[in-house]
């Protein structure tokens, strides 16, 4: 058997190896080679060029929707690691102390990151929906408070993706943070309340240098995913009011699928692409490194 990399069977690795290819890199580079065309889904010849990217640089709606995205994947990874980080502390705590009710308040809030993008987008929108059936503006309205328009108006449709977004990832993150908790040996604290550290003090002390790992990489995984957030988008706002909520993933599903623009879309999946690679460097060189052991 064919061995390399230190001593790992490479045929073992190469019908995966092969997968990969397949469905993850031929795609990208299929992509990367379509953004340097003019590519049309209704005419069937194109030729390559640097258009699609003059296109769309030149656009100001680019940038509008840069704006849009920065604001929500930066409100959105914020609140996802600190209400993930606050659930997970109390749900941790009610199982140190023998609380009831913490498993059935852990599988609720793992219910949310069960449910697909698409249909959590449905549930808010007949939550917000200003119509009859809106279940927050019938509610608001029997408490003399009028309607609001939650998802008409485009600051409060933002305001509004972004808090179905955090209630979305808030799942996520609170399982990656409940898992480091129980990592935390329960010895240390009884040395910290020995030593007359307060609760406080044992969060800043303990607590957050511990989970340190676990939070940087909670980081890395939200804003990836947040910044390719669009089928929550879609089904919740479409990216409206006018494009007030349309964030980079949707505007290259819009480009393609509704303006049939194939080279302009894919050149703004390569610019979200390389938007997502430049914030995982930034995030790993922020990162402190361990230093080998001697």
């Amino acid at each position: 058997m064919v061995r390399l990399f230190g001593g790992v069977p490479v045929w073992w690795l190469l019908p995966q190896g092969l997968l990969l290819v397949a469905f993850y890199a031929y795609p990208v580079l299929d992509v990367v080679r379509l953004s340097f065309t003019n590519a049309n889904l209704l005419e069937p010849g194109y030729r390559y060029t640097l258009g699609s990217y003059l296109s769309v640089l030149h656009r100001p709606e680019f940038y509008a929707t840069a704006r849009v995205t920065a604001v929500f994947v930066s409100t959105s990874v914020v609140g996802q690691l600190v209400l993930g980080f606050l659930i997970a502390l109390l749900i941790h705590s009610g199982v140190r102390r023998q609380v009831r009710g913490t498993v059935a308040t852990r599988t609720v809030v793992l219910t949310a990151w069960a449910i697909p993008g698409v249909l959590i987008g449905v549930i808010w929108r007949t939550l917000l929906s200003e119509g009859s059936y809106g279940m927050l503006n019938h509610l608001l309205s029997r408490a003399s408070f009028g309607t609001v328009r939650f998802l008409s108006d485009p600051q409060l449709a933002l305001v509004s993706v972004i808090v179905a977004n955090i209630w979305r990832g808030t799942a996520f993150s609170m399982i990656l943070q409940y898992a480091g908790l129980q990592t935390i040996p329960s010895e240390i604290y009884e040395a910290a309340q020995v030593d007359g550290a307060t609760p406080l003090q044992q969060m800043r002390r303990v607590t957050l240098p511990m989970m340190r790992p676990i939070l940087s990489i909670n980081l890395v995984l939200a804003t990836v995913a947040t910044f390719n957030t669009f089928d929550m988008v879609l089904a919740l706002t479409g990216g409206g009011p006018g494009r007030s909520t349309e964030v980079i993933a949707l505007s290259v599903y819009n480009t393609i699928f509704r303006e049939f623009s194939l080279g302009r879309g894919a050149a703004i999946a390569v610019i979200l692409l390389l938007i997502n690679l430049l914030m995982v460097v930034l995030y790993y060189r922020a990162l402190p490194q361990e230093e080998p052991e001697a």
